[in-house]
């Protein structure tokens, strides 16, 4: 599984980004593997590891809202 098809897999199924966050952090520490897509992730994206997630996170809910906002555009 692709790293950011990870990250919307746990935020779908967590009930809010801290709990996602948590989750995350936790696989984090048990899988190196993760830990060190992660670390390529953030470098590529030039994001720190600290927020890396978060601010994927932030986008992603941004880009659904705007998804639902263009529904609601063609619905008027």
């Amino acid at each position: 599984m692709e790293l950011t098809e990870y990250f919307i897999h746990i935020i779908k199924q967590s009930d809010s980004l801290d709990i996602a966050e948590s989750e995350f952090k936790r696989a984090l520490i048990d899988d190196d593997e993760l830990r060190k897509e992660y670390r390529e992730y953030c470098r590529e994206t030039g994001t720190s590891e600290k927020n890396g997630f978060l601010d994927f996170c932030e986008e992603y809910m941004q880009n659904q809202d705007n998804v639902w906002d263009s529904l609601s555009d063609y619905d008027e």
